[in-house]
């Protein structure tokens, strides 16, 4: 049984190596640090690029408020054929004829007109409201930018830790493995020499395989984990990556953060709600302003041009100027009601981010306290844990030695080893907690 399961691990090895060198070729291969990785990410997230597309379309969008500010400027053409050309009744007293009518032609056949028209805004409040709200407008995308790597680069910390954590637990597997292999070499040797059971034999083969199952599905739960953290960061799945960074008992606990000194604009999502309130603010602004005057100048230049025949572009025929400037002012009056259900409206609006960003405060508070306690108790676990594990080691230690010296059983050993392994477990998972819980807490107080 024994040479059985290390032929299945021997052929998974080569299986594993020659996808992996078959992949190589065409494949880049990214050795990582955690910074390495969430910079990686940062760079190439799906979820952030989209964000700094929102940025650059709210810069079109200024463009475009911006636009209204400027001259308008348009050129014109026109050309009219009279098929019939309009008639005229004249009273006949003009040609000596009292009392009838006599009808006469009005205009030529052909008429031709060009020319430019010009628009300038001189007063709008609201286009103005509009250009002050533009600076404000690209910082509220930027900080959603902010507010998106801040989440990316949390879960990148979450997942990278899960697969540094794993390498621990495959080291502890490892030495499981080993531990078992020697007891079922000294197992068969106290077999042959008469001092122990064949079931004794069988006992510890089991185990083993037990383990070497037991490291099997890590190894393939690992492998998915590394799946996630290449889709997370936008990376290839075909790409190789290499996490460099470890994490350890001691390291989890150091640099520990007091968040006495926590200001609520160290979050990010604080900073995009206070952003949002701005908005609201300029949005009431812009229908307050729309009831007063608005001032436009406007003006055109035209060249027209009148034939009998058709021969605009022989010389010697004259083509008249026609222009003329239009100064316009527009004064509100009553519109139904209409912009004061606005800027109610508005105000509302602003209301409820007021609202919201109240709530913020409190989910902060909340965040930051449930962190705190969970990073404590994770730190408390972590420490019974990993005394529990160095205990159950001892004890296994104590048990193979007396079974070995003829004072102990196969059972006793069987149990030492069960409870070291569930030892190794806990205290792999109360690691994994404790990273996670720093993480978390590292996030609430805006520190990560």
């Amino acid at each position: 049984m024994k040479l059985r399961n290390e032929m299945k691990i021997w052929m998974l090895g080569v299986s594993i190596a020659a996808s992996v060198s078959l992949q190589a070729q065409d494949s880049a291969i990214h050795r990582f640090s955690l910074q390495q990785a969430v910079d990686y990410g940062l760079k190439n997230n799906v979820q952030v690029k989209n964000t700094l597309l929102d940025v650059q379309l709210q810069e079109q969008t200024n463009k475009d408020i911006t636009s209204a500010a400027y001259p308008q400027i348009n050129g014109s053409g026109s050309f009219t054929y009279n098929v019939k050309i309009p008639v005229s009744l004249i009273p006949g007293d003009f040609f000596g004829q009292p009392g009838t009518f006599v009808p006469l032609k009005f205009g030529v056949k052909y008429n031709a007109t060009g020319g430019i028209t010009l628009d300038q805004l001189l007063f709008d409040g609201q286009v103005f409201v509009g250009l002050q709200a533009r600076k404000t407008s690209i910082d509220f995308q930027q900080k959603n930018v902010e507010v998106t790597e801040e989440m990316i680069k949390a879960n990148i910390h979450k997942i990278y830790y899960q697969l540094v954590v794993s390498k621990t637990q495959i080291e502890l597997l490892d030495a499981n493995i080993a531990r078992l292999e020697k007891l079922s070499h000294d197992t068969r040797e106290i077999y042959k020499n008469g001092f122990a059971e064949k079931i004794d034999v069988d006992r510890v083969s089991v185990q083993l395989a037990n383990v070497q199952t037991e490291k099997v599905k890590a190894l393939n739960q690992i492998s998915n984990g590394y799946f996630g953290l290449k889709l997370l960061m936008g990376m290839p799945i075909k790409d190789s990556l290499v996490l460099t960074d470890e994490i350890s008992y001691d390291k989890v606990k150091e640099g520990l953060l007091d968040g006495s000194a926590f200001q609520y604009g160290d979050r990010k999502e604080y900073q995009y709600a206070e952003l949002g309130i701005k908005l609201y603010q300029y949005n009431i602004k812009r229908y307050k302003l729309s009831k007063i005057p608005t001032l436009n100048l406007s003006g055109y230049y035209n060249k027209n041009a009148q034939r009998t025949d058709f021969d605009f572009f022989k010389g010697g025929q004259p083509w008249y100027d026609i222009s003329a400037f239009t100064l316009r002012v527009n004064i509100p009056i009553f519109h139904g009601f209409a912009t004061r259900a606005k800027i109610e409206g508005a105000k509302l609006e602003l209301q409820k981010s007021i609202n919201q960003r109240e709530n913020l405060k409190l989910s902060i508070d909340n965040e930051i306290e449930t962190a705190k306690n969970n990073f404590q108790s994770a730190i408390a676990t972590l420490d019974f844990q990993k005394k529990n594990m160095e205990l159950a080691e001892t004890v296994y230690n104590q048990s193979k030695k007396k079974y070995e010296a003829g004072t102990g059983s196969q059972i006793e050993i069987s149990n030492a080893e069960t409870d070291l392994k569930t030892a190794q477990t806990n205290y792999i998972n109360a690691l994994y907690d404790a990273t996670i819980s720093r993480v978390d807490y590292l996030k609430a107080v805006g520190k990560l």
